[in-house]
């Protein structure tokens, strides 16, 4: 099954501890605002690398050409041990209460497997799109120059117990992303415990909690070189740079993403809320009334007796908090024929209320046709009350366990179902395929 092994890595030098102006976020969260603004903090930023400038032609070759530049002048260096990186996110979050939390993971080179082997395991479809721009430039630069986020079980955090003697020394190096998380880093060259690490973790799967577009495009750039000349098994483009997490992490957080509902014709509430209450139990709560807290933790009470969410239409102070009815025939009412489906808050309302409602049909939801995806409940609402569409669908999490079920059957979840907190830095470490 999973197979883990150390690399040597290219870092930024040593003797820079603070990575603070360094580290930014996966690439596809950054606009070009936050790039400029990630620049004027450091011109060696990452962003430099993961969003080179230029036309189509040439940022690739950009994003290239700085990369050797920066090994040449030192900015970059290549670790002389192979190693694996121990990580800790330490955050904060309102989902989470007032204390830090801190999730723990480590970043490792991990053997590529198709999906139909079942051994990474995806709960996500891909657009195309993105897939060619991360393939152009990763083929380009010879180079993974992110991270993968996955997720491995170990009830008894026994890989967390593996790392508690390194623990206890200074991170070898550290940083402090824009989102306020702080982000501690130990290079671990001990090869006893490299394999202890890897030991433990064969036989079992993995499953890729955020960056299915980088992953497929991992295997993509893999099957390119294998056409260019034979490969070896442990050739460096037969495995990707993942950062690896433990679905039984105290510190790991599943946050929902509210779908706002714009352009579609002829939408009329009084009519949707009476098809609503075909398939759903419709209670009404009042939403100035209460604080954002109040409101989402109604939501979430509700979602305890079935799938649930709520309904938002311009200026309007009623909640319409939906209940998927008891005892109703899921299949008659066309969830599908997977019943590991039926308790998923976003497939519920991605089949039956943005569908056969609303019409808006799986390949516009792929596309964003009709729903802006917003990440804070403060935000959507505002949206809303702007006039920014038609209707809001206030989300709960998808617990992490719905993905993992969802995933070892061979599923996938409708688009923007999860989203995992705090997202993974970028410029900790690259992985070279040469």
């Amino acid at each position: 099954m999973a197979d883990i092994r150390g690399f040597r890595g290219i870092r930024y030098k040593s003797s820079e501890k603070d990575l603070s102006r360094k580290f930014a976020p996966p690439y596809d969260v950054i606009d070009e605002k936050h790039r400029e603004t990630l620049l004027r903090s450091d011109d060696k930023n990452c962003v430099q690398l993961i969003l080179p400038e230029g036309g189509v032609g040439s940022k690739y070759k950009t994003a290239n050409e700085t990369l050797k530049n920066w090994l040449e002048d030192g900015t970059l260096k290549r670790d002389l041990e192979v190693s694996i990186y121990r990580v800790h996110q330490i955050y904060t979050h309102e989902a989470c209460g007032s204390a830090p939390v801190t999730r723990k993971g480590f970043i490792a080179a991990v053997k590529l497997h198709d999906f139909d082997e079942k051994i990474v395991r995806r709960h996500e479809l891909t657009l195309k799109g993105p897939k060619i721009d991360r393939l152009n430039l990763w083929k380009e630069t010879d180079c993974h120059l992110s991270q993968i986020f996955s997720l491995y079980r170990d009830k008894e955090r026994i890989i967390d117990e593996l790392f508690l003697d390194i623990e206890k020394s200074a991170p070898d190096f550290e940083g402090t992303t824009d989102d306020g998380t702080h982000h501690k880093c130990w290079c671990v060259s001990d090869s006893s415990l490299l394999k202890q690490v890897s030991g433990h973790l064969r036989g079992k799967p993995l499953y890729i909690a955020d960056g299915h577009h980088r992953y497929e495009t991992m295997l993509a750039l893999r099957n390119l070189k294998r056409e260019a000349k034979p490969s070896l098994e442990d050739d460096a483009h037969e495995y990707g740079m993942m950062f690896l997490s433990n679905v039984d992490d105290p510190g790991l957080v599943v946050l929902p993403t509210h779908r706002l509902i714009h352009g579609v014709s002829g939408l009329d509430q009084k009519a949707f809320k009476k098809e609503l209450e075909e398939a759903f139990d419709v209670s009404v709560y009042k939403r100035n009334d209460s604080s954002l807290e109040a409101l989402r933790l109604k939501i979430k009470e509700e979602s305890k007796h079935g799938p649930s969410f709520g309904c938002v239409f311009p200026k309007q102070n009623d909640v319409l908090i939906a209940s998927l009815k008891k005892g109703s025939d899921l299949k008659k009412c066309g969830l599908g024929d997977e019943e590991v489906l039926y308790a998923l808050d976003v497939h519920v309302l991605h089949t039956l209320v943005l569908e056969k409602i609303l019409g808006i049909d799986k390949k516009a939801q792929e596309a964003k046709t009709n729903i802006y995806y917003i990440r804070k409940l403060g935000d959507a609402l505002n949206r809303t009350d702007d006039g920014e569409g038609q209707v809001c669908f206030i989300m709960n999490d998808s617990p992490v366990q719905q993905m993992v079920d969802v995933s070892d059957k061979g599923l996938v979840m409708p688009q923007k179902s999860t989203f995992f907190y705090p997202k993974v830095a970028t410029g900790t470490v690259f992985y070279p395929l040469s």
